[in-house]
């Protein structure tokens, strides 16, 4: 007789990573709404969209870089700091420019990861708008699986 198979029911888990996006994201919103060009206090830098996968071997960093070239992006790991600084240039326009929702400008993404990360094996790749960035675990923060005997 063939038993029913038992499918897991996942809950969300919660993402400390998107709860302080969010609430940065929001908390510059709110200053710009509230101080009209920001004070002086915020400079015209802007955070691209981004996902943070974390794997059993390495943490995943995607993100979105439409129409950017490679040479105008600048990808550094500082003190577990992952940091990805460019610029997306202004194109020329020699019509009328009616309606603009596409950012410009320098942006500035920054997560901060784990300190058991492999520095000297980082890859980075831009491919389709979307910059990928590869941080290996290190040997001693992989999971091992341990063998039961008797």
């Amino acid at each position: 007789m063939a038993l029913p198979v038992r499918r897991e029911q996942r809950s969300p888990v919660w993402d400390p990573f998107r709860e302080f996006q969010d609430l940065y994201q929001r908390m510059g919103q709110l200053w710009q709404s509230a101080v009209p060009g920001g004070g002086g206090l915020l400079s015209e830098t802007w955070a691209p969209l981004a996902d943070l996968e974390e794997t059993d071997d390495a943490y995943v960093v995607e993100v979105d870089l439409p129409g950017v070239k490679k040479d105008d992006i600048t990808v550094e790991l500082n003190a577990g700091e992952l940091t990805v600084h460019g610029e997306i240039k202004e194109k020329e326009r020699t019509g009328v420019l009616r309606s603009r929702t596409r950012r410009t400008g320098q942006f500035d993404y920054r997560v901060t990861l784990p300190q058991d990360t492999d520095e000297e094996r980082i890859t980075a790749e831009l491919a389709d708008g979307v910059l990928t960035v590869k941080v290996p675990k290190a040997e001693k923060a992989k999971p091992r699986r341990i063998e039961i005997t008797s």
